[in-house]
C-alpha cells in the first residue's frame, strides 16, 4: 500500500515574473522560491528593480507578468489573510519626526499590531534607543531615526518580514543586532526578505541576484530581434 504524505506549499513562489518600467525590462524570468525559516537578500546595482520587486510581492504594484503565490494560492485571491501575514519596511521609513519614538510606535500599534506601552518601550529598549522615548524625532540621529522603525520587528506578529536596505545608517553593532534578529524571526518559521548592497554575516543565507535575472531578460528581448 502507497502511503502518500503531504508536503505542504512553500511560504512564496515566483513564477515566470517579469517587470518593466516604460520600455524598459527590470528583471524577467524569475522562478524561485521561498519557504517558512530562510533568510533571502536580493542584491543587484541601483535601478535594476530591487524595490520594485518587494513591491510587486506586496502587492503594491500590480502591472508585472506571471504569479506570486503564498502557500500555493495566487495573492490577488488571498489578498486580505496574506497581507496580514506581512511587515514591510521601506528605505522611507514611514516614521514622523513630528512625533516621539513612542508616539510613532503607539500609532502603527493601533493600527495592527495593538501592543502595549510597556512592550513598547522595550522594543525601543531592544534597539538602543532607551531614554530617547519621549524625544522628538527631527532631534535623533538618522540611525536612530532608523533604529525606530525596526523597532517594529520586535512588536510584529507578521510571520513575513520585507525590508528594503534596512542596514542604511546603522552602526556596527545595530546591524549585528538586526541580523540576530533577522535569524531568530527565521528560527522560528517567519521569513526575511531584504534588499542590500552590503555583505550580511547571515551563515544561511539566500541570495537572488536580480543582475543575473537581467542578463536573461536582455537575452530574450535579443532574441525577438533576430
Amino acid at each position: 500500500m502507497l502511503i502518500q504524505v503531504f508536503k505542504p506549499p512553500p511560504l512564496l513562489s515566483f513564477t515566470q515574473l517579469v517587470c518593466r518600467r516604460d520600455s524598459r525590462t527590470l528583471f524577467a524570468g524569475i522562478d524561485y522560491v521561498i519557504s517558512k525559516g530562510e533568510i533571502v537578500q536580493i542584491t543587484g546595482p541601483n535601478g535594476i528593480g530591487k524595490t520594485t520587486l518587494l513591491r510587486a510581492i506586496m502587492g503594491l504594484m500590480p502591472d508585472y507578468d506571471g504569479e506570486i503565490r503564498w502557500q500555493g494560492q495566487p495573492i490577488d485571491d488571498v489578498r486580505y489573510d496574506f497581507t496580514r501575514e506581512l511587515l514591510f519596511i521601506g528605505h522611507l521609513t514611514g516614521v514622523k519626526k513630528s512625533l516621539t519614538p513612542r508616539e510613532n510606535l503607539l500609532f502603527l500599534a493601533n493600527l495592527q499590531d495593538n501592543s502595549s506601552l510597556l512592550e513598547i518601550d522595550d522594543a525601543l529598549e531592544q534597539v538602543g534607543l532607551y531614554g530617547y522615548e519621549d524625544m522628538l524625532g527631527d532631534q535623533l540621529s538618522a540611525g536612530q531615526y532608523r533604529r525606530v522603525a525596526l523597532a517594529r520587528l520586535y512588536l510584529s506578529q507578521a510571520s513575513i518580514w520585507i525590508l528594503d536596505e534596512p542596514y542604511t545608517a546603522l552602526d556596527v553593532q545595530a546591524v549585528a543586532s538586526l541580523e540576530a534578529l533577522f535569524v531568530a524571526h527565521a528560527q522560528q518559521g517567519g521569513c526575511v526578505i531584504f534588499t542590500s548592497h552590503q555583505a550580511p554575516s547571515i551563515t544561511a543565507l539566500r541570495v537572488l541576484p536580480l543582475n543575473d535575472c537581467q542578463f536573461q531578460s536582455q537575452l530574450e528581448e535579443g532574441d525577438d530581434e533576430i
